[in-house]
């Protein structure tokens, strides 16, 4: 490929979906976990509420950030059908976080205090990050050091969220 940037035009709509539903994942563990390692508050069922409706109120924000662009681009409505579609679209955003509620729940149920409970859930959403950046060295089948890089990269977020935690509680 020439020195051009991949365009969304070289990308088919299946091959746009999954960049979307991957980016989405992404930054839903990310966001997540920023929640998670700023919260102050006393139970882990009131930080399980707050990492959801946290990364509900941006999944709503980026549905309508993309639709009011959608407007823009087309000029007029949107369809009932369009509608629907953007609904549907970057709910990622929100599931990608469920793992990690769910140890952090599961921790906590075993007796680890909430502090613990959100390491836990921290240091798996940084595997999870990590993973992910192994999956786009995979999939762009880069070279060992910059497939090893991508991973490194991708796990720095959830370092800085532990890293962030530790410093505030």
């Amino acid at each position: 490929m020439s020195e051009e940037a991949v365009t969304g035009s070289d990308l088919t709509a299946r091959e746009l979906r999954k960049e979307a539903r991957t980016a989405n994942g992404i930054y839903g563990v990310i966001v997540g976990t920023g929640v998670m390692a700023a919260y102050n508050g006393s139970t882990v069922g009131r930080l399980t509420v707050a990492v959801l409706v946290t990364l509900i109120v941006y999944w709503a924000a980026e549905r309508y950030a993309h639709i009011a662009a959608r407007r823009i681009v087309l000029g007029r409505q949107l369809t009932r059908a369009e509608l629907r579609r953007e609904f549907s679209d970057g709910w990622a955003i929100v599931t990608a976080s469920y793992l990690p509620l769910l140890v952090l729940v599961t921790s906590s149920l075993l007796g680890v205090d909430l502090s613990g409970s959100v390491r836990n859930a921290l240091i798996l959403s940084t595997a999870m990050l990590s993973l992910s950046g192994w999956r786009v060295g995979t999939e762009a089948q880069l070279p060992l050091m910059r497939h090893l890089l991508s991973m490194a990269i991708a796990g720095a977020f959830g370092v800085v969220m532990i890293v962030l935690q530790t410093f505030l509680h």
